[in-house]
């Protein structure tokens, strides 16, 4: 139990800060387990130990990669692919904007009608991605503040995940931990086992999201400004001349900025009549050139006096300037994808210019504004880049998992063809579950086959299709609750926590359950809290003599509803940059929320099924 304990306390750290990535932080986890074993064996033999002993077996270690919940999660993101690439869900998303109008109302219920019901029938993750820039256009058509639609977008998205087994992969992984660690004869959750508390929770956050929860958001971005009033970026974007005697004068453009010291980027080259953005690297200095450049005032001060350039005096760059090219550029938000390569890197060691011909004029980190020395700012998580690009560029960064482009961009490579085909799939795959015709994990993993042998998915698509890092998340954690379980782990804690509820009844244990795992799940892993906090769950309800079923269904809701920060749910961080939101933000709007469907939800489960 010590070893399991000191193993359980150290995931925690990491989780919570995030040292290492969680998948790799999850697979240490595995293989701490693992060598226990052999660790004590060589203990035991040089007499530092009476005897050697294990936590798991190598079987029971590597059982997460055979996991009915691992398999299932990863086929339920080729089925999510197949319906993205469709474009079904970009259509929807349209035709409704086109009621929406100007009504902030209309808009806050158009987003939360459709990211809601979709998010329990495809990963709410990928729905929240797929959604993010239709919002985004809703607000500034409508001249909404976004800050006022991403924040409930990312909560609706949540409330859609409790509504079925598959909306989460947190609800697929409590099923099958359900199943090895309840009592014997626990079976697998049914697709509907808890739609409706599922519906209940839905209907009460939604109305919470249209009284309490828009007055306690904030306009973080102000409505119907642009993008370069919305970055700060007046006293960072200014015109330059370059003089018939500058030393610049016959050096390329790549050449003269590699030689300047100065934080300086050229955006835009403005010669003859005629603008060019990027890529600008083997353009040759003209005299008489006029450059567009992002530059703090101190150091155009020092370039400007070193290099023989002079300034254009009152002249206000802005989206319309940056905008007429000769190659059509545009302005578009970029945010930095939680499985992107791109994390931990700069602008510089990624070489993002020259991979895109793309220029980033700022980057947003919740409510911070970064618009100079970019290239030596590692990128995190929920970043969002300001960046100039061709139609070309933009549509090359769209196709690229490593980013989430915070607008509608039209891809020409949607299957439109393939709608009926692709809904199909998903409805027969729910269905035939349902039913009980087979297992869900079967008719999950039929779905992902026919995706591809339709054509809905190309087979490179496949193996992209998967977020691989939460498989190995859950591959790596299974074996813990397993481990917690068999070492007695979980009846300790289980016992200390019904030790200190001895004066609550058991809804109240219900109820702080609840609130534990809700609270854990915003600082780590939803799936995490779920390994951690259900073999507990099942042992402290058997010592009062509830039903662990009802224990266990309040892990997954909390698990699968964490509101109070941006680091609590990968949706949160989707739109923590977009929406400009602080962290407190999410303890303001969604610490009451987390408060009341405590509440909900913890009566829903005495109502039904105590």
């Amino acid at each position: 139990m010590l070893v399991v304990l000191a193993i359980v306390l150290a995931a925690l750290v990491l989780f919570a800060t995030e040292a290492a990535p969680v998948d790799v932080t999850a697979i240490g986890i595995m293989v701490s387990l693992l060598l226990v074993e052999p660790v004590t064996e060589a203990a035991a033999s040089v007499g530092l130990l009476a005897e050697s002993f294990a936590v798991v077996s190598p079987g029971e270690g590597i059982s997460g990669f055979s996991s009915v919940a691992t398999v299932t999660v990863l086929a339920m993101f080729v089925l999510s692919a197949g319906v993205e690439r469709t474009g079904i869900v970009e259509t929807l998303g349209e035709r409704v904007a086109a009621f929406t109008g100007d009504s902030e109302r209309r808009q806050l219920g158009a987003t939360i009608g459709i990211v809601g019901p979709i998010s329990g029938f495809i990963n709410n993750t990928a729905a929240v991605a797929i959604l993010m820039p239709m919002v985004s256009d809703l607000a500034k058509k409508g001249g909404t503040s976004p800050s006022k639609l991403l924040l409930p977008l990312s909560y609706a998205s949540m409330f859609g995940g409790t509504l079925t087994l598959i909306g989460t992969s947190t609800n697929i992984l409590a099923s099958d931990l359900w199943v090895t660690l309840g009592p014997t004869g626990a079976e697998q959750f049914s697709m509907f086992e808890f739609t409706k508390l599922g519906v209940i929770v839905a209907l009460v956050g939604t109305a919470y999201l249209f009284t309490v929860g828009w007055w306690l958001t904030p306009e973080r971005i102000k409505a119907e400004e642009d993008l370069t009033s919305d970055f700060e970026l007046s006293e960072y974007l200014t015109e330059v001349v370059v003089r018939e005697e500058s030393p610049l004068v016959g050096q390329t453009v790549r050449e003269a900025l590699a030689s300047m010291e100065e934080d300086v980027d050229v955006v835009q080259l403005i010669r003859d009549n005629r603008t060019f953005g990027e890529p600008l690297g083997q353009k040759v200095i003209r005299g008489g050139d006029v450059f567009v450049v992002r530059t703090d005032r101190e150091s155009l001060i020092d370039v400007s006096e070193g290099e023989g350039l002079d300034l254009l005096p009152e002249i206000e760059v802005s989206d319309a300037e940056l905008e007429t090219t000769e190659q059509n550029q545009g302005l578009v938000e970029v945010v930095v994808a939680p499985r992107s390569s791109l994390i931990g890197e700069t602008l510089a060691t990624s070489r993002f210019r020259e991979r895109y011909d793309a220029t980033v004029l700022a980057l947003r980190r919740g409510p911070e504004l970064m618009r100079s020395r970019l290239d030596e700012v590692s990128l995190r998580v929920g970043d969002t880049l300001l960046v100039q690009a061709t139609e070309d560029s933009l549509g090359r960064l769209n196709r690229n998992r490593d980013f989430i482009v915070a607008q509608r961009v039209e891809r020409a490579q949607y299957r439109r063809e393939k709608v009926p085909i692709a809904v199909g799939i998903v409805i027969a795959v729910v269905a035939l579950a349902a039913l009980d015709v087979m297992p869900i994990v079967v008719s999950a993993l039929t779905g992902a086959l026919a995706m591809v042998v339709t054509g809905c998915l190309k087979p490179s698509e496949f193996y992209d299709a998967v977020q691989w890092d939460v498989i190995f998340l859950l591959a790596g954690v299974i074996p813990l609750g397993i481990a917690m379980e068999e070492t007695g782990t979980a009846t300790l804690i289980a016992d200390g926590v019904v030790a200190s509820a001895e004066l609550l009844p058991p809804i109240g244990v219900l109820g702080l359950f609840y609130v534990v795992t809700a609270l854990l799940t915003n600082v780590v892993s939803n799936n995490a809290s779920v390994v951690l906090m259900i073999p507990v769950a099942v042992e402290a309800a058997t010592r009062i003599g509830a039903d662990p079923f009802a224990f266990v269904l309040a892990v997954t809701f909390a698990a699968s509803t964490a509101f109070m920060t941006p680091v609590g749910y990968q949706t949160n961080l989707f739109v923590y940059g977009p929406g400009g939101y602080r962290f407190s933000d999410y303890v303001r709007v969604g610490g009451p929320l987390q408060l009341l469907l405590a509440i909900v939800t913890t009566v829903g489960i005495w109502f039904f099924w105590l």
